[in-house]
């Protein structure tokens, strides 16, 4: 870091505090950022550091900016004109400044539930490693307040609802920027708090924005992206456990394991279908019921279908993964600026149709997941293969486990109509200059809600395979299953006669949430 990067951006008497502090360091940089990289940043500690490389970067790019405003030879969309459809409207250099401040101001328009404050740490990374790059044009001081933010949990209020997904995520980023001029609200130590109070606390000077900056800081998909990378984290997990505890209920109600043989896969070729089936395969290995004799020739498709069903799903999330890996390393502001070239680009790299679409798709794989399991609930509670209706010893006197299935249904029926794409709809904005918009903001939420769902559905599963299982004793299960049920059961104990059920569905929720996987499910991500 160069001396006057040191003065311009440090806000700490010394610049070594982190490291004196033994905190883990995040060097945001030109390397890839992966989702595992992002999961350990918002879950072990990490502080955000910009590199000696990324400051030259920016730097570079701002002197270049500077250079070309001295004289320039034509306007510069969102530099020295209005913005949208007041592009023809050219600003003199004395109020660049003003222009830039009144795009936050006037800009920041969301509304609806604040966001999650997770999502909003993950919106601050990854607008600054999109500004790293060095095509956007801003202060490094920006940049580090930003940084600053992150690593002293000063996190803006944001809202969830505002964006169109076109001119990058304009309300909602709008909102989280407001904090740097010393506007808007943040959250600090588990309060809403004006922000200038907390600027005031840290000593920080509110950001003087220079040109094209606020457009910069605007434009860009990272409430999008931060929505999707989150509800991937999810997604990943999800589909393990789903696996996991769909073979918890297969063996529950006495199912084959011949539809998992690898053979039959293996002639298909989807690499989340022999996945899944490779799965079932390993969790059911030593158990005593899968090998016993069956007096059935088939399973309902709930149970003989899950390797194409949950593969299927594993596939969509591994394609929409490969999407948002690319858009969270990725350039997304307008005009872009490329200092070697000579060239200020305005295009339309905000435009979020890429995320819209693969949103929809993850939505999609992850109700398809839920959609299944209800079904594998349902057969549970059936009465059939020699278990008691609604899984009680005394059903009429106890109803059981019915009602859990009414709620798991519910549920699924939430999702598929959160389901509907968003997609393909657009509303013309802006006076006929955004004429179409992706409306990824929506797909966004809607995902997560999708993902919350599925949490939710695959709890009750749980609840319904676990209690099954206990009427197949004196048999076992597989040494990973058995110990699977084991630790569920320190939380959520058999049920004997009917209790008050929404407790148990909140215990066996909370387990799903926390349960620690065997292995590092994002090593490869």
């Amino acid at each position: 870091m160069s001396a006057r990067a040191d003065t311009q951006v440090c806000p700490y008497k010394n610049e070594n505090i982190y490291k004196q502090r033994n905190m883990k360091i995040h060097k945001i940089s030109s390397k890839e950022l992966t989702f595992k990289q992002v999961n350990e940043i918002l879950t072990k500690g990490y502080k955000l550091e910009l590199s000696a490389d990324a400051i030259k970067r920016i730097q570079k790019c701002r002197d270049y900016l500077d250079k070309k405003m001295e004289n320039p030879e034509k306007p510069i969309y969102g530099v020295t004109t209005g913005f949208g459809s007041l592009c023809d409207h050219s600003i003199s250099k004395e109020d660049l400044s003003t222009l830039q401040k009144n795009l936050v101001m006037s800009h920041a328009c969301g509304t609806g539930e604040m966001v999650p404050e997770e999502i909003i740490r993950l919106m601050l990374l990854l607008k600054v490693q999109s500004l790293s790059y060095g095509n956007s044009g801003v202060q490094v001081v920006t940049v580090q307040r930003l940084i600053d933010f992150f690593n002293n949990d000063v996190l803006p209020v944001v809202y969830n609802q505002g964006s169109l997904g076109a001119s990058g995520d304009l309300a909602p980023l709008a909102n989280l920027m407001l904090p740097l001029l010393g506007l808007g609200e943040v959250h600090y130590e588990g309060k809403i708090v004006p922000a200038d109070k907390i600027l005031k606390k840290f000593g920080w000077k509110p950001i003087t924005l220079q040109s094209k900056e606020g457009l910069a800081l605007l434009n860009g998909t990272q409430f999008m992206s931060s929505y999707g990378t989150y509800v991937l984290l999810k997604a990943f997990r999800l589909s393990y456990l789903a696996d996991l505890i769909g073979t918890v209920s297969l063996e529950a109600f006495d199912g084959r394991i011949e539809p998992f043989f690898d053979q039959v896969h293996q002639i298909r070729h989807h690499n989340g279908q022999i996945v899944t089936a490779k799965r079932v395969r390993e969790f059911t290995k030593g158990s005593q019921l899968i090998v016993r004799e069956k007096k059935h020739v088939q399973d309902p498709y709930s149970f003989r279908c899950m390797p194409q069903v949950h593969g299927a799903s594993k596939d969509a999330i591994d394609y929409v993964a490969s999407v948002f890996s690319e858009e969270i390393n990725a350039v997304t502001d307008n005009p872009t600026i490329f200092p070697d070239e000579d060239l200020v680009i305005s295009a339309g790299n905000f435009h979020g149709q890429p995320l819209a679409i693969t949103l929809d798709f993850l939505a999609i794989a992850m109700a398809e997941l839920g959609n299944i399991s209800e079904r594998r609930i349902y057969q549970l509670i059936g009465g059939k293969r020699d278990l008691p209706s609604f899984l009680v010893a005394e059903p009429g006197l106890n109803s059981g486990f019915m009602i859990p299935q009414y709620a798991a249904a519910s549920i699924v029926s939430q999702s598929k109509q959160l389901c509907t794409p968003a997609s393909v709809d657009s509303i013309e904005s802006s006076q006929g200059q955004e004429d179409h918009v992706s409306m990824g903001a929506n797909a966004a939420t809607k995902a997560l809600r999708v993902a919350e769902n599925l949490e939710r559905v695959l709890a009750i599963e749980l609840l319904n395979a676990t209690q099954a299982l206990e009427f197949r004793r004196p048999l076992k299960s597989s040494p990973i299953i058995e110990k699977f049920v084991a630790e569920y059961r320190k939380n959520v104990e058999f049920v004997r006669i009917d209790k008050v059920m929404y407790t148990e569905i909140a215990k066996s929720v909370d387990f799903v949430k926390n349960y620690p996987l065997a292995f590092d499910i994002l090593e490869n991500k």
